[in-house]
């Protein structure tokens, strides 16, 4: 019986808040890999260390950075070196160097999934010495990976161009097929008045996703209430800027929720919002998991006009699109929604026809062969 090809997964974060890392490891799972994961978390209150197929270290940013990323770097090297595999995934560019050293060490397939553009990050926008040094070393180890993910054809054509690459392939940040049996009722949870439609932000709470202007009309209008799924570095400053703001009755923080219950969480939403401003080549670009989760969850999405997540709108007709920061155009298309119940339910229904093509299922297959195709080049190199 051949022995089985061993696969790990490495990403600074935590494999149970995201569904990239999650499918990748379940799906390759299910196809009789020997699949591993390493992650690293510092933000989920309460966290501790697991260890096993799916180790997840905690680790803590105080009282420096330069502690964070040492003691990361360590547990990195350690878990990559630590025996032979056959495929490393890189999920962002701070685990690529170690990766490609150790591939090339251990000849290993690595595989670099470029969910941003990494060296034109938003929130180094305005740390311009830090933006460089990453996109060096974007740079630098970018062409030495065997293959190299993208979330969208844009972000494919960018990074063929940047970095004069041939090897990409676009795997968008889709979800599995799953179907909500009990939409969460937040109402009930929250004691939100039943008067108000219920709108949701899922995903990490950073700047630059909209969530000051979304504040700006709830301040404006008693028809709708937001609940913030998710958390990040920014989000005391949000739940201090709601406080400010008088919001404390519109706008409700929940939180993290694992994978296996996020889509009853997404259900149970009047409508998702996906505000993503242009403030950034990476943003600019940006083709989010959450608008793809809003559609599986069948609920309408209200999103930038940004060239990606506009495309799939209209393609699909599954929400409206709306000018960056225009919070007039906002008003216009959530009253619609509201008030227009058949155009509502048109949209969920052609969510619910979306959601059979935009799936996980459908976009991993390519994915899947083209790894066939790299370990069947390793293995002809090893026999000559």
């Amino acid at each position: 019986m051949p022995e089985k090809k061993k696969v790990l997964i490495t990403f600074l974060g935590n494999i149970d808040y995201d569904t990239r890392c999650n499918n990748l490891f379940n799906t390759f799972s299910e196809k009789g890999y020997e699949v591993e994961f390493i992650g690293f978390d510092w933000l989920t209150e309460n966290f501790s260390t697991t260890k096993g197929k799916k180790t997840v270290y905690k680790l803590s940013k105080k009282p420096n950075s330069l502690f964070f990323y040492f003691k990361f770097y360590s547990l990195l090297k350690l878990k990559v070196l630590s025996k032979k595999f056959d495929i490393i995934f890189a999920e962002d560019l701070y685990c690529l160097p170690v990766c490609i050293i150790a591939g090339k060490l251990k000849g290993a397939k690595v595989i670099y999934d470029c969910r941003e553009l990494f060296g034109f990050l938003a929130g180094l926008k305005n740390k311009k010495f830090i933006q460089k040094f990453w996109s060096w070393i974007e740079k630098l180890f970018i062409r030495k990976a065997d293959l190299v993910l993208t979330t969208g054809e844009m972000d494919s054509e960018f990074i063929r161009k940047q970095y004069n690459l041939h090897n990409d392939l676009v795997i968008r940040n889709l979800p599995l097929y799953k179907k909500s049996d009990s939409p969460l009722d937040y109402y009930s949870l929250l004691g939100i008045n039943k008067s108000k439609k219920v709108l949701l932000y899922q995903g990490v709470v950073l700047h630059g996703r909209g969530l000051k202007m979304i504040f700006e009309f709830l301040q404006t209008s008693d028809d709708f209430a937001l609940v913030v799924l998710g958390s990040g570095e920014m989000i005391d400053y949000y739940k201090n800027l709601s406080f400010q703001m008088k919001l404390n009755d519109k706008v409700f923080f929940v939180g993290k929720i694992p994978q296996d219950k996020l889509i009853d969480y997404t259900a149970g939403a009047f409508a998702g919002l996906s505000l993503i401003e242009n403030i950034s080549k990476s943003y600019y670009y940006a083709l989010p998991n959450k608008l793809f989760e809003y559609i599986m969850a069948e609920i309408p999405v209200i999103a930038t006009d940004l060239p990606q997540m506009k495309k799939i709108i209209d393609e699909y007709k599954v929400g409206l699109s709306v000018n960056e920061n225009d919070i007039g155009e906002l008003r216009n298309a959530l009253q619609r929604l509201k008030e227009d119940v058949e155009f509502y339910n048109r949209i969920k229904s052609n969510c619910k026809i979306a959601s059979e093509k935009l799936n996980w299922a459908n976009e991993i297959n390519q994915l899947s062969n083209k790894l066939q195709s790299l370990l069947l080049i390793n293995t002809n190199n090893m026999q000559r």
